[in-house]
């Protein structure tokens, strides 16, 4: 008898909290893929193409090295042009 009613306690005590915690539940949702669904029939989403973006990425891959080397040598050549006169005025000062 003590048995029956410390269960029956139990219990009472037991399920209201049982019940609020199933009430601050939301309901379940259906399962994600319940079927196959053709692409035309989603709903659109917001996409970016990655198109641009790939081919941009690319040509900046590509550009950055020869613009690298264009000015390097350019720079170069000047340094080539600097020392060919600075040859030339080392050599006509010194025949003179």
């Amino acid at each position: 008898m003590r048995i029956a009613r410390g269960v029956l306690i139990l219990l009472l005590i037991v399920m209201p909290a049982v019940a609020s915690a199933q009430a601050g539940q939301p309901p379940p949702k259906p399962a994600a893929q319940d079927g196959f669904v053709p692409i035309d029939q989603l709903a659109p989403k917001e996409e970016l193409p990655a198109a641009p973006l790939v081919i941009a990425a690319f040509a900046i891959a590509w550009i950055l090295p020869f613009v690298y080397v264009w000015s390097i040598w350019r720079r170069l050549n000047k340094v080539e042009t600097e020392l060919a006169d600075v040859t030339r005025r080392l050599a006509s000062g010194a025949r003179q």
